[in-house]
């Protein structure tokens, strides 16, 4: 399989050369003694843009040779590599059909890098609500009616921007929301990056990118081997502008590219290619199951599976339940007990990020670790589940640029219901903001976070004592 990135930097790395140029380890030459083990072959293809490696922002040579083979392979008009993860893909996209004061449709439960992208654009955030499953009580897909009459109410929206697959793995097809959006002249955007093995078809739900979405992002490294910040983007159709597109690309990923990290996105590539062309598939599939069945076999944990209209689950994602009555958070606990570390946990469950090949196996002696610690943990009152009503289509009261002028203070949780909030309150994984910088607070939104404070989650936001930072409407500064 060609891998014409990592084995140009392989073959340099062979030449023994004398580096006097950076990175400051000059090829792994100096470095501190007791990590040199575990980095020095790392060391080795960690350049920079010298003759032979060509230069990410102004590709010619092999990094070219390397995108073009991802483009082929997902069937984009042309695709790039990210070094600063789908935060950056995200951004620039977005930034690249914005507007200051335009609309743009956005799901609500898009990554926090949606929302900092709209805000940094100046742009009208219109917020689509999607439905909720029922039995995980975590936000979907949003409905095809909701998308049709967005547009309908947003014609010069300057952009349709989707999650899909989610985080827990609900897959939506988004065909008809598509060509609905271009019907009005609106691209279509898609944060997929959970979604970079779906190009192998089935058992896996189909891509975006196969639905013709105008951009797709690509977390390579979460579902397939490239290293944490290597992401994949996907421009293709015409709907979007190249030339600002490709500058916003440039202006938000580092001038100093990790090498390293371009070379498992050349590699990771190889590989799900590979699986895609000699028909391995099935046996990573096996392996797969093996592993759901092995958790499954455990007496007092059950499978929770996507539900919802049309939705299909991605079989790399498993969410597990007590049946005992565990929080999420409990389960986790008891899990890494047993050296078992999952993706995330919520209030109810936790969430498995399932490899797409490997050999490890979960041993018997792990499973009866895990049975026996549910056995003896007591549950800690895991909550009744929030009945969630999101509007279908929302907007802020106020554009950024006003809101920002507005004195804030902080109020006790229990009186912020009915205020604007002043900064974003987001969970994390899976990195979804709970309530935004200007939006209402509602007393649901305080229910859910008193309940994720009171089981000690990891929430990124201004949180003080239990109060809240809100805007002072009356006053402005």
């Amino acid at each position: 399989m060609d891998t014409p990135l990592y084995t140009a930097l392989i073959e340099h790395a062979h030449r023994n050369t004398h580096s006097f140029h950076v990175p400051g380890h000059h090829n792994g030459d100096v470095f501190f003694d007791e990590a040199k083990s575990v980095y020095q072959s790392l060391l080795s293809i960690d350049m920079t843009e010298i003759t032979g490696l060509d230069d990410l922002h102004h590709p010619t040579g092999v990094i070219k040779e390397a995108q073009d083979l991802v483009s082929r392979f997902y069937g984009s008009r042309e695709s790039f590599f990210l070094v600063n993860g789908t935060t950056a893909g995200n951004l620039a996209m977005i930034l690249a059909v914005c507007e200051p004061g335009e609309p743009i449709l956005i799901q609500r439960n898009c990554h926090k890098s949606v929302f900092h992208a709209v805000a940094m654009g100046g742009a009208k955030p219109v917020y689509i609500a999607p439905e909720v499953d029922e039995g995980m009580h975590v936000p979907a897909h949003v409905p095809f009616s909701v998308i049709e009459k967005a547009l309908a109410d947003y014609p010069n929206a300057k952009g349709l921007v989707l999650t899909n697959p989610t985080y827990y793995g609900h897959s939506a097809d988004l065909t008809a929301s598509i060509k609905a959006a271009h019907s009005y002249g609106v691209p279509v955007l898609v944060d997929e990056a959970h979604g970079a093995h779906l190009v192998l078809g089935e058992p896996f739900p189909p891509s975006s990118l196969a639905m013709g979405a105008d951009a797709v992002v690509h977390s390579a490294h979460k579902t397939l081997p490239a290293m944490t910040m290597g992401s994949y983007f996907h421009l293709n159709s015409s709907r979007i502008d190249r030339d600002r597109l490709v500058y916003y690309l440039s202006s938000l990923q580092s001038s100093s590219p990790s090498y390293p990290i371009m070379a498992s996105l050349d590699t990771a590539r190889a590989y799900v290619q590979d699986i895609a062309e000699n028909g391995t598939l099935s046996a990573h599939m096996q392996h797969i199951d093996q592993i759901k069945q092995t958790f499954a076999s455990i007496p007092y944990i059950e499978v929770i599976n996507p539900s919802g209209n049309g939705l299909r689950p991605d079989p790399l994602k498993l969410t597990l339940r007590s049946k005992l009555g565990h929080s999420g958070y409990s389960l986790q606990r008891i899990l890494e007990s047993s050296g078992v570390f999952v993706e995330l946990a919520d209030e109810y469950q936790v969430l498995l990020v399932l490899p797409l090949g490997g050999r490890r196996k979960i041993e018997p002696e792990t499973v009866r670790i895990i049975h026996q610690m549910l056995e003896n943990t007591p549950p800690d009152k895991r909550p009744e589940a929030v009945k969630w009503t999101f509007p279908s289509i929302t907007t802020l009261d106020y554009p950024k640029s006003e809101i920002s002028r507005f004195k804030k203070e902080f109020v006790d949780m229990d009186k912020a219901a009915g205020r604007l909030h002043a900064a974003d309150i987001i969970p994390y994984p899976p990195g979804i903001p709970l309530v935004m910088d200007g939006e209402r607070i509602t007393e649901e939104s305080i229910q859910k976070l008193s309940r994720l404070i009171g089981m000690n989650a990891h929430i990124q936001g201004r949180l003080k004592e239990k109060q809240l930072l809100v805007y002072i409407e009356e006053e402005k500064s």
